[in-house]
């Protein structure tokens, strides 16, 4: 459900660019979690016998050795919330819990997308792969993905359900999990439908999607879930809910922007183009007059550097690059204004990420 490489965050992906400092003992902490959980997954892998044991070692290690974007949120808001250390352990154990879950998205997105390669190697498919010209060598190396990805949701799922804390508090992680689910499975659903076509591509409907499909797992779940943990109120555990969505929704339209008109992003040069992505700067040159001239080569596999840079002058001279900046300041805005009402530690914590996310131009 995201764009992240498979060996770390892009949103993925993209996820390295943001964060606030992080001791090496926090990261040292949830790398070793995550290892241990499919250190797990590989002794149950072996007693289905040894092509199932290939195909987990594979998954671990595409998924191990990441940024931990979303893992170090969590654990840098529980801390500054400082009311729990008795439930820091199980903290760590959630945070490696939520990169379990991208990972699995990761999985299922490739898929969806088609997609060997992350971040210049090969993915879990690509892996598998034997021949990429085979299209039966092609099925089982896709199915494997989804698989693996359906024990990785499995996986989480049993890490937040069998967590000891006080039942009130399992039950509102496991209510936060489900609706993360399924607003990023609906948000894939959107993404879909409006690159198909299905879904008109209106920017309201575009900036549903990015709420949904980048802000809802990467930033609202794991602020949330540090609420939870550290027995915060109601209205702290709200709070941040409104700064995780509108942190996720102004660095996906950053990531959008970045595809375009950056160049130190990771991605190959205007790939969002190629692939006919429905971001919001196409939504808005949509309603506009340049769109008759981007359309032609908007989507094209064969798209030129040269076209690319026609396309990408358009959409800068349409206004789509201004109105997006502007989107994306506003959402930055809406942050801080919902952190002002935060806990001062909090703020104090979290304005790292969004002077961060601020300086992220490119």
């Amino acid at each position: 459900m995201t764009d992240a490489g498979c060996e770390g965050d892009d949103m993925v992906y993209v996820d390295g660019a943001v964060g606030a400092p992080q001791s090496r003992q926090t990261g040292d902490d949830i790398d070793s979690e995550i290892a241990n959980l499919f250190a797990r997954g590989a002794q149950r892998a072996e007693a289905y016998g040894p092509e199932f044991t290939k195909l987990w070692a594979i998954a671990s290690d595409c998924a191990l050795g990441g940024k931990l974007l979303r893992p170090k949120l969590l654990i840098q808001t529980f801390d500054a919330l400082g009311s729990r250390p008795t439930h820091r352990e199980s903290a760590v154990r959630i945070a490696a819990a939520t990169e379990l879950l991208h990972f699995a998205f990761l999985l299922h997105d490739d898929v969806i997308d088609g997609d060997l390669i992350r971040r210049g190697r090969p993915n879990f498919v690509g892996t598998v792969l034997s021949d990429e010209h085979d299209s039966e060598a092609l099925h089982l190396a896709r199915s494997s993905a989804i698989l693996i990805g359906d024990l990785l949701l499995a996986d989480v799922h049993q890490v937040f359900a069998r967590e000891p804390l006080p039942e009130p508090e399992r039950t509102a992680l496991l209510d936060l999990l489900d609706t993360t689910i399924t607003d990023s499975i609906v948000g894939e659903y959107l993404d879909i439908g409006l690159c198909a076509g299905v879904i008109a591509s209106r920017l309201h409907q575009v900036l549903r999607m990015t709420r949904m499909k980048t802000a809802t797992y990467t930033f609202e779940l794991p602020l949330r879930a540090a609420a939870v943990l550290a027995g915060a109120s109601p209205r702290t555990a709200d709070l941040l809910g409104d700064v995780g969505q509108s942190l996720g929704t102004a660095f996906q339209l950053q990531d959008d922007l970045l595809s375009v008109f950056g160049d130190e992003h990771g991605k190959d040069s205007y790939s969002d183009l190629r692939e006919g992505k429905e971001t919001a700067l196409i939504a808005i040159a949509r309603a506009g007059e340049h769109w008759a001239d981007i359309e032609p080569n908007f989507g094209s596999p064969d798209l030129t550097e040269e076209q690319g840079h026609a396309i990408r002058d358009m959409l800068s001279h349409c206004g789509a690059e201004s109105q997006v900046r502007g989107l994306v300041d506003e959402h930055l805005h809406l942050a801080r204004q919902s952190l002002s009402e935060c806990p001062p530690a909090l703020s104090t914590t979290l304005e790292t990420l969004i002077t961060t996310m601020e300086a992220r131009r490119s």
